[in-house]
């Protein structure tokens, strides 16, 4: 559970400890600050200071934390400098830790280490300044964000029933791994370009307006065999939706893997293939929609990101050209950008989605349910869970991960996935972060923010409701698939959908579902060479190349197919 707690330490020698509680004292060297500042972070640091201990000696401690790692303790810092202490103790109703509190630590033998996650302020243009973490290329995960900054590791003898205090010096800033040279940003990530991916990054100007500071957007463009010894020919394009990309090539393409033998063999149809770098604030990507939380990001892709690429690359620019794909986040990034802007994208692979029906919001009824911790039978109460392996056993649950995350940082400011999925559905509240739809400590539903996310973000019910005008535009365009083992329960919202869709009329949807038995989070279909293994991407890439021969407009030449 999340905690208030104090944390412990470890040095690689022991220890002696003669304070009145265990207390952690975290200072920062001005080298590293100086160091944040060249990477055109503030300073002195706002930000969250944790203590990370550990049994394991084999990596350090902060590539440990997880819902299902080691014990944390945060605490929020301001002006933090070097003649800064900040304290990590018991009873400071500052600190929240998970899973355990700073008491009931086992005494024993650690390693520990500290790390602050830096904050930048933002003026917004909605009136509010919130402190947060800024993308610096890292997609969000701030345990590991370049900028931040972290102590060696120290091994210590911990006795929360002795007490004492420890210190922790920070010293170390996680670095990228090329140079910032002038005029270089860390947003996004800098990447460099190779014969096959081409690295794009803009300054989207509804974002930065938003934000109130210089904001990016970014791509990452695969290009087609024979792309450079054909330059009258214009291609189709694969919107590859999902996390974080970072410096990876769209559609798992790697030189002579699979997916590169189907991208250079003769007679298919070619594609340009591009994924998108939009890490917000919150998290690794904006999901492609406008939040008044996240900022106008689904404006920043189709007015902005998709009209420059389609000027710096020959792409067709037109909707049956634009493919959409993708699977979990980019599951729920390809529908909502198929049913938001209809008239943009065309053909749409939707692959294990996260909740398009808040029915199932995983196993949550927003409407429904009083509580999303526990499913309330009178004398029982059951904890829900929020991730299972194919045979059924419970990986974690909703009020674990919830836990995590708010130890992990507070209003939404943990990098995870619960708080995007807020950042994204939610009304804005007063104090500029996300409204929750739900008591992130008892788990108690706000049904007024329910209703919000209902009329805003619940696909089904959008699809439902607004049939007739989006109906025309997107039938007999969208393909679903979920496994009916899905390891976070997506597949109960898209049997939602399936019935929904089923019943359309005027037209018909004929949107398309497939289901697979046993089968958890990733699977995309069935191998049409093997039917008892999953589709690969290569696969995928096949039927689409087959798809797109078939039915491209008659009037268009075809000479992408080559």
């Amino acid at each position: 559970m999340v905690k208030k707690s104090i944390l412990t330490l470890i040095v690689i020698f022991f220890v002696g400890i003669t304070a009145l509680s265990l207390t952690f004292e975290v200072t920062i060297s001005q080298e590293a600050l100086d160091t944040v500042a060249s990477l055109g972070l503030e300073t002195p640091i706002n930000g969250r200071v944790f203590v990370i201990v550990s049994k394991d000696s084999s990596r350090e401690p902060v590539a440990q934390t997880d819902v299902r790692g080691v014990p944390f303790w945060g605490k929020d810092v301001f002006e933090m400098s070097s003649e800064s202490v900040v304290t990590i103790s018991e009873g400071d109703m500052a600190v929240v830790g998970y899973p355990i509190e700073l008491s009931d630590l086992p005494a024993g033998d650690y390693f520990i280490q500290a790390l602050v996650n830096v904050y930048t302020t933002f003026n917004r243009a909605d009136g509010h300044t919130v402190l947060m973490h800024d993308d610096t290329g890292d997609g969000q995960w701030f345990w590991e964000s370049v900028g931040n900054a972290t102590s060696k590791t120290k091994k210590v003898y911990l006795d929360p029933a002795n007490p004492g205090t420890v210190e922790l010096a920070i010293s170390e800033v996680i670095m990228p791994d090329y140079e910032l040279e002038p005029g270089m940003v860390l947003q996004q990530g800098n990447y460099t370009d190779s014969e096959w991916v081409k690295f794009i990054k803009i300054k989207s100007e509804v974002a930065s307006e938003f934000w109130g500071k210089d904001m990016y957007i970014g791509a990452n463009v695969l290009l087609p065999e024979g792309y450079y010894d054909n330059p009258g020919v214009y291609y189709p394009v694969i919107y590859y939706q999902g996390h974080f990309p970072g410096g990876s090539a769209p559609v798992g393409f790697r030189v002579n893997n699979d997916v590169y033998k189907f991208w250079t063999e003769d007679g298919n149809a070619r594609f340009i293939a591009v994924s998108i770098r939009d890490a917000t604030p919150y998290y690794d990507t904006a999901y492609s929609v406008d939040s008044v939380n996240s900022g106008p990001y689904g404006t920043a892709i189709t007015e902005e990101l998709i009209p420059y690429l389609e000027s710096q690359f020959r792409m067709i620019p037109e909707k049956w050209a634009r493919i959409l794909a993708g699977g979990s986040t980019g599951g729920w990034e390809t529908l909502a950008m198929k049913v938001f802007y209809p008239d943009i994208f065309g053909r749409t692979y939707v692959w294990y989605p996260d909740g398009v029906d808040f029915n199932y919001y995983q196993l949550i009824n927003i409407y429904n349910d009083d509580n999303a911790y526990y499913s309330d039978f009178g004398w029982v109460k059951t904890e829900r869970p929020s991730a299972r392996d194919t045979h059924g056993n419970i990986r974690f649950t909703v009020k674990q991960e919830n836990y995590f995350e708010m130890a992990a940082g507070p209003s939404n400011r943990s990098g995870g996935q619960w708080s995007v999925w807020e950042s994204t559905y939610s009304p804005l509240g007063a104090d500029g972060f996300p409204q929750p739809i739900w008591d992130q400590l008892t788990g108690e539903i706000n049904k007024d923010v329910a209703e919000y996310w209902k009329e805003n973000f619940d696909l089904n019910y959008i699809l439902q409701e607004n049939w007739e005008e989006i109906g025309p535009k997107i039938a007999g365009d969208v393909h679903v698939t979920v496994g009916d083992m899905d390891n976070y329960y997506l597949n109960e919202a898209v049997y939602l959908l399936k019935a929904a869709m089923e019943k359309m009329e005027n037209p018909v949807s004929d949107m398309t579902f497939d289901f697979g038995a046993n089968q958890g989070h990733g699977w995309k279909g069935w191998s049409p060479a093997n039917p008892e293994k999953a589709l690969a991407l290569q696969e995928w890439l096949a039927q689409l190349s087959e798809y797109m021969i078939e039915n491209a407009p008659e009037e268009v030449e075809k000479n992408w197919i080559y």
